[in-house]
């Protein structure tokens, strides 16, 4: 077991694990401690942290995106990668299995909050009466009384957006009932986490791995790739008795989940907001905080504007502003912190983290140079609701 995730499960076990809300504070140097400080050893390692571009790297950076989305895909075919968005992944994750991502051990480094922590009563007390010092709704958090989106849309862009969904949604009703709350998976749990597209399962055993000893925990994950899925359920580490993989669309507003609202402790969103379509980002995290309880946190990261990524593509495959579908037709946006920020607070959620994460990666063989962005975030859940 990898190092990092077995230190974990010793500290949980001593009952060390640093108080679970610490991403209030933002860290002087997150992610990372790596610094390239003599540009003459740029090759000695693969990657560097906290990388800062000059005005010429970020102009250029911008002249690359002009140029590769100046050209915008036809709306009939951007209409044919919204109403098949789930049949492209299906064929991604049977032609790659899971052989194409690597396991995400640095998740736990990154997001502690996914571990429950034993605390006494004196030390919810103090979490308690610090939520009630620092109550911050999503009118008055760190941008303002205005949260605006900063990705301008026009009328005609919104027109064009409507006519794509009007034109990709299928007949098929998937309103049911919910389950009763006391039949769901995972019912007896106390500390429940929903993984949203679960992919192959490089975040799912990871984590199953570390709570594996730790009963009272149960996790969630899933997909609108059905193949993804039954990857999952497939693997050899999956324990139906911890962990529930079920295929779900989070872009379906009337499709219920396996479990009640307000009954998750941590919703987990790694690389996955940046495949929905933007116009409908907004309604997909409305939906998932309502299944948060109260002081439950959305712990998200993403693909960063400017990423090595989004400069690589050739023109003809942009969507729409800072969205694009790759050769597979699996398709990927690239989000500012301001996005992110008008996303999660818009939907009442409080910002604990929000940071653009830049580094530096490095081909040392090739003796190349890549300049990586991802955008990483914490948001929670008001444990007291505000009246005004």
């Amino acid at each position: 077991m990898n190092v990092v995730w077995r230190n974990a499960i010793s500290c949980l076990r001593i009952k060390e694990v640093p108080q679970k809300y610490q991403s209030s504070c933002h860290p002087v140097a997150p992610l990372g401690s790596r610094i390239l400080r003599d540009p003459a050893k740029v090759f000695e390692h693969n990657m560097w942290d906290h990388i800062q571009w000059s005005k010429e790297e970020a102009a250029a950076a911008q002249k690359e995106v002009a140029e590769n989305s100046a050209v915008r895909v036809l709306l009939e075919e951007q209409v044919k990668y919204e109403r098949e968005a789930s049949k492209y992944w299906d064929t991604f994750y049977k032609i790659h299995k899971d052989k194409f991502f690597k396991d995400r051990n640095w998740l736990l480094r990154e997001f502690p909050e996914i571990l429950p922590v034993e605390q006494n009563t004196e030390e919810k007390k103090t979490r308690e009466l610090r939520c009630d010092c620092v109550k911050i709704n999503s009118a008055d958090c760190f941008y303002g009384m205005n949260c605006k989106n900063s990705s301008v849309t026009t009328g005609a862009q919104s027109k064009a957006s409507t006519n794509i969904f009007s034109l990709a949604l299928d007949d098929k009703e998937h309103r049911r009932e919910p389950r009763r709350a006391e039949l769901f998976p995972g019912s007896k749990a106390t500390f429940r986490i929903l993984e949203v597209g679960c992919g192959a399962g490089n975040s799912v055993f990871p984590i199953l791995n570390t709570l594996q000893n730790v009963p009272e925990c149960f996790l969630y994950c899933c997909d609108f790739a059905s193949g993804a899925v039954e990857l999952v359920k497939s693997h050899s580490s999956y324990r139906a008795a911890q962990c529930y993989a079920f295929v779900h669309d989070v872009c379906d507003d009337g499709l219920p989940y396996p479990f009640p609202d307000g009954t998750l402790d941590v919703i987990l969103l790694v690389f996955v907001l940046s495949s929905i379509h933007p116009d409908r980002m907004r309604g997909v995290i409305n939906r998932l905080s309502k299944l948060l309880k109260p002081g439950g946190m959305l712990l998200f990261r993403d693909y960063g504007r400017y990423d090595k990524t989004q400069l690589r593509f050739k023109s003809g495959h942009c969507l729409s502003e800072n969205f694009y579908v790759r050769g597979d037709g699996t398709r990927v946006y690239f989000f500012t912190k301001e996005e992110v920020h008008s996303l999660f607070c818009k939907a009442g959620l409080e910002e604990k983290q929000n940071l653009v994460d830049r580094r530096l990666q490095v081909n040392r063989k090739k003796q190349v140079k890549m300049y990586r962005v991802w955008v990483q975030g914490k948001f929670q859940k008001p444990l007291h609701i505000l009246t005004s």
